[in-house]
């Protein structure tokens, strides 16, 4: 998948990113560690706040897609309450511990059921850096005590740090 028109395709050396700011839905937000739990599927922040890198993926900046997981809700709004409302242009700044602050740009967020979650669109390899912001959503299984569907913005790296 190749950027969208006036992305800066040139990507950043890792950095771990320590913080997470999306104007457009109220998130300010600092990022966890978030590795693989014992069945293989990624891990998932312990509560609401905050949210979670995937320690699994590039950095955010680097080559490739960066993920970033927080709840909808969890005994209220979530860190990522509002993330299906984005639109594309909504800017996502990552403060890194190198103190670099890459802004991405959202280029489309989309609802996908759990049961069908397109893992190679999400996780593949890019030739650009991206970042990938996901939670759950849809409607809520009260027999599971599951959302059926995750929401994930796709966003590219359209200025370099700062």
């Amino acid at each position: 998948m190749t950027p969208a028109p006036g992305v800066v395709a040139k990507h950043l050396a890792k950095s771990v990113p320590v913080r997470l700011q999306i104007a457009a839905i109220g998130v300010d937000s600092t990022l966890m560690d978030l590795g693989l739990s014992a069945d293989g599927t990624m891990e998932v922040p312990p509560g609401g706040f905050p949210a979670g890198w995937f320690t699994g993926a590039p950095t955010p900046g680097e080559l490739g897609p960066a993920i970033i997981a927080g709840h909808i809700d969890m005994k209220g709004p979530g860190v990522f309450y509002k993330l299906q409302k984005l639109k594309p242009g909504d800017k996502v700044t990552i403060t890194r511990k190198d103190g670099s602050k890459p802004v991405f740009r959202v280029t489309r967020v989309a609802q996908f059921s759990k049961d069908q979650f397109p893992t190679s669109l999400v996780y593949g390899n890019l030739d650009h850096a991206a970042l990938r912001l996901i939670t759950c959503g849809g409607s809520f299984n009260s027999a599971s005590g599951h959302y059926e569907d995750n929401f994930v913005a796709f966003a590219d790296l359209v200025a370099p740090a700062r």
